[in-house]
């Protein structure tokens, strides 16, 4: 494996993944929440850096290529754990939180199983758009938690009930919900594609 530009930006957006909640271990909020949105946007830039740049230079590679996709799902799956926790477990964003984790496991273990032959099955440009808004709707949702902890002062209800704030933090909060149910159902739909595509390869040979 080189050490190439591209690749060094997919292994630093890999290591940004579980920087997201150390954010909320070193930092008080709301400075967590937007030390949090800050790591979590720069990451998801390079997302599109390491691939356009790799293409560009002529320098895409097999490391590059297994590690890009772990990368993204590590980003979103670790940052929806940090933020629905932080959201006092609202079940709007426990639901496409939920579609969202089960896809990315099941696609993760179905092409596993399927090994050489998931290679087979190409990204589309839909799970590239999936992946597009899973990380501006997580971005939006980062935004709104730490508005909303400003407007109130302190976090979540006990209970589990979310206090919604007025004004900027009650928009971006709404805004990101709306975006992660539009992420959710990419999600699912990109996941039965897959599955579907990937049928012919689940029989059982003679």
């Amino acid at each position: 494996m080189k050490w190439t530009i591209p690749n060094i930006l997919t292994v630093l957006r890999l290591l940004a993944a579980p920087g997201v909640p150390v954010m909320f271990l070193y930092f008080s909020r709301p400075w967590a929440d937007w030390a949090a949105l800050a790591l979590f946007i720069g990451a998801a830039v390079t997302d599109w850096f390491d691939g356009y740049l790799a293409r560009l230079w002529k320098q895409e590679s097999r490391f590059g290529a297994m590690l890009d996709p772990i990368a993204d799902k590590a980003m979103v799956v670790i940052a929806i754990m940090v933020i629905t926790g932080y959201s006092g477990m609202n079940p709007w964003l426990i639901l496409p939180a939920t579609v969202i984790l089960f896809r990315e496991v099941f696609v993760s273990g179905l092409r596993e199983f399927l090994g050489v032959e998931a290679a087979l099955l190409k990204v589309t440009k839909l799970a590239k758009w999936k992946t597009t808004a899973q990380m501006v709707s997580i971005a939006v949702l980062f935004l709104g938690t730490g508005l909303t902890y400003v407007a109130h002062g302190h976090g979540p209800e006990a209970g589990g009930a979310v206090r919604f704030a007025q004004g900027t933090a009650g928009w971006a909060t709404v805004a990101g919900l709306a975006l992660i149910w539009v992420a959710a159902a990419l999600t699912f739909i990109t996941g039965w594609d897959y599955f579907r595509k990937s049928l012919p390869y689940l029989k059982d040979r003679p």
